[in-house]
């Protein structure tokens, strides 16, 4: 099957991760791709015919096509004039036999369902945004404006693909029927990301470690972590690292750099490096404000390490009947003050955490199961009867 996917390469994101690792097991199953993404230094003649993979393979079932833009952040995405013609030819040229967006958040989502309709090619959408089922911060009413605008636009694709129920009945109070919604949340990949040994905390100098690996930007609230870990006075043996990078990173590094537990690694690009880490923690704290399904928070779970979010987006979900711990996005650095504690001071409860953790991921979460799903998904739109069955108007 051919698939023409239209999503990101950077800059680094979860929505990134999500079409890396989807497209790549597409094709070791022996589909095609067509791989778009926003870029304006054009590809090179190599370059378009091949897309390089992590690990620097080439994969010569993928044609690389790019669509330039005027502004690209890790949030939005704004396409320049010329992004809509060169998608439209492409599509006209390559002649897939289904879209696959995996929304950027950008203008052109909402002309998606007229294009494909118009090329008479079934169209996928993957729906992102975070969310919390709740309005209880800013961060959380502004994700269900997003959810609102992109209501109607996501009522005309074939399908949308959400990663939680909570999600799908957010989007079917919306408008969007019930029957385009499947639910197939992310995956990992259960054999790389395992339990195992690992030498991060040797590095540290750590006897136990407990890890974030994220944006450090507002709606993750890094900033209750940092405050509840000073609070907790964990001891001189207990280390906090910090993977990842963003707009507060320099702010808090300023306020809270000095202190020697506190470990700021930045933004690890090295696969093995960052499952290296994930093996060694001891817990894995998520203290977002929203979320969506967060694939750092599954890559800890299937390394068996006992983990720890809020009940923003489905994360909560994910972590319920004892699979983890889950806290209220409200009260984030007073529970975080009480349950580090209890971690550091109970190693055999953290250890049954990141067993239940790893079962979890192994029953619900895994990229064999997501992918497969996502095929059955393509094998049901792309019938000989489609077109003629296909509701909308062809322009």
């Amino acid at each position: 099957m051919h698939v023409a996917w239209l999503g990101k390469k950077s800059p680094f994101c979860g929505n990134v991760t999500y079409g890396r690792e989807i497209t790549q097991a597409l094709l070791e199953r022996g589909n095609r791709v067509t791989f778009l993404h926003f870029e304006n230094a054009p590809a090179t003649e190599a370059e378009a015919a091949t897309v390089l993979w992590p690990q620097g393979a080439i994969h010569p079932g993928c044609q690389e096509v790019t669509l330039p833009f005027w502004f690209k952040s890790q949030m939005l995405t704004i396409p320049s004039l010329g992004a809509r013609k060169r998608l439209v030819e492409t599509l006209q040229q390559t002649r897939p036999d289904v879209v696959h967006a995996s929304l950027t958040l950008s203008p052109i989502d909402f002309r998606l369902p007229e294009i494909c309709a118009s090329l008479q090619v079934p169209l996928v959408a993957t729906f992102h945004p975070a969310f919390d089922r709740k309005l209880r911060t800013l961060s959380s009413g502004a994700q269900h404006v997003t959810y609102q605008m992109y209501a109607s636009t996501l009522a005309r694709c074939d399908r949308v693909i959400v990663f939680s129920k909570l999600q799908r009945d957010i989007l079917i109070r919306l408008g969007v029927p019930q029957g385009v919604l499947a639910v197939i949340p992310n995956g990992v990949d259960a054999t790389k990301y395992s339990p195992g040994p690992s030498a991060i905390k040797s590095t540290l100098q750590a006897r136990q470690l407990f890890v974030y690996q994220g944006r450090i930007s507002p709606e993750k609230n890094v900033e209750a972590l940092l405050r509840a870990w000073q609070k907790a006075q964990m001891g001189p043996d207990c280390q906090l690292a910090i993977v990842g990078n963003g707009p507060l990173e320099a702010s808090l590094r300023m306020f809270y750099g000095s202190d020697p537990s506190i470990h700021w690694l930045g933004f690890v690009q090295d696969e093995a490096r960052r499952i290296d880490i994930l093996r060694g923690a001891d817990a894995f704290v998520l203290p977002s404000m929203v979320e969506g399904l967060s694939l750092s928070l599954l890559e800890a779970m299937s390394c068996g390490t006992a983990c720890i979010a809020t009940d923003a987006g489905a994360d909560g979900e994910v972590l319920e009947e004892g699979a983890g711990i889950v806290i209220d996005t409200q009260r984030v650095r007073r529970q975080l003050q009480t349950v580090l504690p209890i971690l550091r001071d109970q190693p055999e409860m953290t250890r049954l955490l990141g067993q239940k953790a790893r079962q979890r991921v192994l029953e619900r979460y895994t990229l064999t199961t997501n992918v497969t799903q996502v095929e059955q998904i393509y094998q049901q739109l792309v019938a000989p009867n489609y077109a003629a069955n296909s509701s909308y108007l062809v322009l």
